[in-house]
């Protein structure tokens, strides 16, 4: 059986990954890749704490933050490739949609 706490260093390690694919890069699909990263690994630990406490309370928050997760998925994809078909690139610092 492995402890809880391998679980959740491991998702530490895969949220902190997220958090630098954030923070350097500047492509908004490998951006919008690590956002994902970052709530798979929020998944990751809800489900070990649910298993530490033998509770279904977390696996069922789990259910219930894919299911946001698919959401966003659609809608923010459909954002990218709106601002790609007008700006003919997903680079974020030539994406300024506030200037006309």
């Amino acid at each position: 059986m492995v402890p809880t706490t391998h679980y959740l260093l491991l998702s530490a390690a895969i949220f902190v990954i997220g958090v630098m694919g954030v923070l350097i890069r500047r492509n908004a699909l490998v951006i919008f890749m690590a956002i994902e990263l970052m709530l798979n690994a929020v998944n990751l630990s809800f489900v070990a704490f649910a298993r530490e406490l033998q509770s279904m309370h977390g696996q069922l928050f789990v259910l219930f933050v894919l299911t946001v997760a698919a959401a966003e998925a659609t809608v923010g994809l459909a954002i990218i490739i709106a601002i790609f078909r007008n700006k003919e690139s997903v680079d974020i610092d030539d994406i300024n949609l506030m200037k006309g």
